[in-house]
């Protein structure tokens, strides 16, 4: 792969990690709602040691970089997220060494993996109220763009608006994983805070494109 391709990884991965932890409290009173409230503290404590550790990472590869991340994740996450983000990490990682370089397909695939890492998991599956219900129909229409031969700044506004436009619909949607399933009907109203975190990460990452 080539450096432009793990420039862009890692300009993903480190602005991934700044809105975990810039969001911190946001996440926190969005799954205070029908959850525990420890989405933002977990994910901004995990990826705070990200950032921290950033310049000893082993960056050989693309794969190679995603895995010591992944490490790192598991490492540090706290409850559930942590098993949950390591294995989509890990599970993109073992997917980026089956691509000579990171153009749309290797994308989606990556994304693709990480996504049923996270369903393997967690045992979700699309409809439970889980960041599933944000990231897959993203990643489907950012497939469906590359596919119908969408410019690279099309595909990304795409992929964009439809996680958010997906996290928004989760308020629709009864929580069947985690504890806000706890809640039963009372989760009906509320979006789910990982899906909703999902599209404020992708949100920033295609904002912010341009300029890394």
């Amino acid at each position: 792969m080539t450096t432009a391709d793990l420039a862009d990884v890692e300009y993903v991965v480190h602005t991934l990690a700044q809105t975990a932890v810039d969001n911190e409290k946001e996440f926190g009173d969005l799954d205070a709602v029908v959850g525990d409230g420890d989405l933002g503290y977990s994910l901004a404590r995990g990826f705070e040691k990200v950032l921290s550790d950033w310049d000893s990472y082993k960056r050989d590869d693309v794969a190679t970089f995603l895995q010591q991340i992944a490490l790192a994740i598991s490492s540090r996450i706290g409850g559930t997220s942590g098993p949950l983000w390591g294995t989509a990490f890990l599970r993109a990682s073992a997917t980026a060494k089956n691509f000579a370089m990171v153009d749309g397909p290797a994308v989606v695939a990556i994304l693709r993996a990480a996504a049923e890492g996270i369903q393997a998991r967690g045992n979700a599956s699309l409809g439970d109220k889980t960041l599933l219900d944000a990231l897959v129909p993203a990643t489907e229409e950012l497939e469906r763009q590359i596919v119908a031969g969408a410019s690279a700044d099309e595909c990304r506004a795409a992929f964009a608006r439809t996680a958010r436009a997906c996290a928004d619909a989760t308020s629709t949607l009864e929580a069947k994983r985690g504890r806000a399933s706890y809640s039963g009907t009372r989760s009906i109203g509320s979006p789910d805070a990982g899906a909703v975190a999902i599209a404020i990460i992708i949100e920033r990452i295609i904002a912010e494109w341009d300029s890394h």
